[in-house]
């Protein structure tokens, strides 16, 4: 579904990515670790053709994208859950909901949407002001599912969310993971990584210094949270 082959990105004379190879398949979550720092957003905003100052092949369901505009890879199917959520304030949940355009027919109807998220329901008729931040989270992913995206790009999804929250995100993730769809996962939070992702890539320096399967990544668990220095 994702292939990314010798990706690098500069801020000015700054190189912030060295050369990242990762692959996403179809029905796949895969997650991306590291430091604050090491390049993982910077990544996805390559992914989506938001950096500009990039070389290397972003590859999306064998299209070359890598030159093309982030709006046009939006309309082929993939969808951004960003980490400040980008939730319209001065609209309601279920404005918020009805806003982005349907790219596939993989779209979720609203039914569907408030089945599994049982608080946007609730709260259809809220501001997005009043949102807490799991209900912000939760629509932001909401919304992209609404799109029909086929490939997710999430985030930080975790982060400052309550335990009872991330569990129910995770179990989201597992079932956007059983349409087909496939999820990169950014993520600092090791433990949710583990429960959610099949492989990760952790970066170091803006490269990929290590893959790991989920069996690997969990009995490393440790290790790996004194590297992340978490």
């Amino acid at each position: 579904m994702l292939e990314v082959t010798g990706l690098m990105a500069w801020y000015g004379q700054a190189q912030a990515l060295h050369g990242v190879d990762l692959t996403v398949g179809e029905g796949e979550v895969v997650a991306l670790a590291g430091r604050n720092g090491a390049g993982k957003t910077t990544t996805v905003r390559c992914l989506m053709g938001l950096h500009q100052q990039v070389r290397g092949t972003v590859r999306f369901l064998g299209r070359d994208v890598t030159r093309v505009p982030a709006h046009q890879r939006a309309r082929a199917g993939m969808g951004w859950v960003q980490d400040d959520r980008g939730i319209y304030a001065s609209l309601t949940v279920e404005e918020n909901l009805l806003l982005p355009p349907t790219v596939s027919d993989r779209a979720w109807p609203l039914d569907r949407v408030y089945e599994a998220f049982p608080v946007l329901a609730e709260r259809r008729k809220a501001s997005g002001t009043t949102l807490s931040g799991g209900e912000q989270q939760m629509l932001a992913i909401a919304r992209v599912l609404r799109t029909g995206a086929r490939l997710l790009l999430m985030d930080e999804p975790s982060e400052g969310l309550a335990p009872v929250v991330v569990a129910r995100i995770g179990a989201i993730i597992r079932e956007i993971r059983a349409t087909g769809a496939g999820v990169l996962l950014i993520e600092q939070n090791v433990a949710f990584a583990a429960t959610v992702a099949d492989r990760h890539y952790l970066l170091g320096q803006g490269r990929v210094v290590e893959t790991l399967d989920s069996s690997e990544f969990r009995r490393r668990e440790g290790e790996l949270l004194k590297h992340l220095g978490i």
